[in-house]
């Protein structure tokens, strides 16, 4: 590899230290399973490409923005001082032309590859989680995460609109699924790192009403959340295969939610905002799982 050669991937790096990889997956794949469960067969292939690269590329550019925003807070906190602004790989000039780049293009590829409405549920979501979220209600109340998390419920949302043009009911299912999913994921976080929180002036539940108070809200959110998770189910979107994995899924959920109830080892809040991250990929694959392999394979034998 010559030097001009690593030089470009060493930058290149940089920008996608921007983009939040791995929650871009996260959503990407959520909505992909939205594409999925939206059709009886298989995804039609313009929405899956289109649909998930316009998806992901503005998933992207809301990271970058979040990164902008947060530069300050984010040479304080130990957890983020070593991201791309903090530490000089990108200035801030790049960081914004980056991101502006990354919207502008998905924008244009979901209106014309995909579909209006795509787009502009995309673009809304953008802008509730990179300007509404991030600018104001992060630092205005410790509900932030709660009222912000419907920006980060969109994704299956949008992968079902991208194939069907519309949005069903289930897709709100979907949706409430990560809404009610993401008050406990991120006060678990917020409980380990409550002294990075508080150093960086952001009001998150821990900070300004203690980890006993958030410990039960952490508590009663799990267990909406149980209840939300057998909708699927109930509404007839998906089968027993799905019904048991999830099942044994928020077993371990609620059993993480109970523990840091009972225990003073501040570790068991990290690990169980590990396991929530699985937790919801899990879910969502359960979801496929029941959809392509239980569900679609009842409906071909009723056909014949």
């Amino acid at each position: 590899m010559t030097a001009a050669t690593a030089s470009i991937w060493q930058r290149t790096r940089f920008f996608l230290g921007l983009c939040k990889l791995r929650v871009v997956a996260l959503i990407v794949f959520t909505a992909i399973v939205g594409m999925a469960l939206a059709t009886p067969g298989m995804i039609p292939l313009d929405a899956l490409i289109w649909g998930t690269l316009g998806i992901g590329m503005a998933a992207a550019s809301a990271a970058a923005i979040n990164h902008l925003l947060d530069e300050r807070a984010d040479r304080i906190m130990a957890r983020t001082r070593n991201r791309p602004l903090p530490t000089g790989q990108v200035n801030r000039k790049q960081a914004l032309t980056f991101a502006l780049l990354l919207a502008a293009v998905s924008m244009v590829m979901l209106t014309v590859l995909v579909n209006p409405l795509t787009a502009v549920l995309t673009f809304a979501s953008l802008i509730g989680y990179a300007v509404i979220y991030t600018a104001w209600l992060k630092r205005a109340t410790p509900q932030n995460i709660v009222i912000g998390g419907a920006a980060g419920a969109a994704p299956p949302v949008l992968g079902w609109v991208a194939v069907t043009g519309d949005i069903h009911a289930h897709a709100l299912i979907l949706f409430l699924i990560i809404f009610v999913w993401t008050p406990p994921h991120f006060w678990a976080l917020a409980i380990h790192r409550r002294e990075d929180y508080a150093s960086a002036d952001v009001p998150m539940l821990p900070v300004t009403h203690g980890v006993k108070f958030t410990r039960w809200q952490i508590l009663f959110y799990t267990i909406i959340l149980v209840l939300v998770t057998v909708l699927p189910w109930l509404t007839g979107m998906s089968g027993l295969a799905y019904l048991v994995g999830a099942t044994i899924l928020n077993i371990g959920f609620l059993g993480y939610a109970i523990a840091i109830m009972r225990s003073k080892n501040e570790q068991l809040a990290m690990n169980m905002f590990n396991y929530s991250v699985v937790y919801l990929m899990a879910l969502f694959a359960f979801l496929l799982i029941d959809h392509y392999l239980f569900k679609t394979s009842a409906q071909g034998l009723l056909l014949q």
